[in-house]
């Protein structure tokens, strides 16, 4: 899927409640191409999205671990069904 579709689902579910592979739930915001989870008070950019989606087969938020910042919420939202 290409990453502009992908950036716009999750625009598109801004509000909802997702879980980290742990089991926490949480929801975001968008705001200036910036994903901000409700329980961090720092954005986490589109690119870094990208970044991580370009990644094959990614299975937990260790894979990102040193590639993006908030690599919990981003595995979390990139492997959502609702996202891909």
């Amino acid at each position: 899927m290409p990453f502009d579709e992908v950036w716009n689902s999750i625009i598109r579910c801004a509000g909802q409640e997702f879980y980290t592979k742990t089991g926490r739930a949480f929801t975001y915001t968008v705001t200036d191409e910036c994903v901000i989870p409700n329980h961090t008070n720092y954005p986490l950019a589109k690119g870094q999205f990208q970044k991580a989606a370009k990644i094959p087969n990614l299975t937990g938020p260790g894979q990102i671990n040193d590639t993006v910042r908030g690599p919990s919420y981003i595995f979390a939202i990139l492997t959502d069904p609702r996202i891909r």
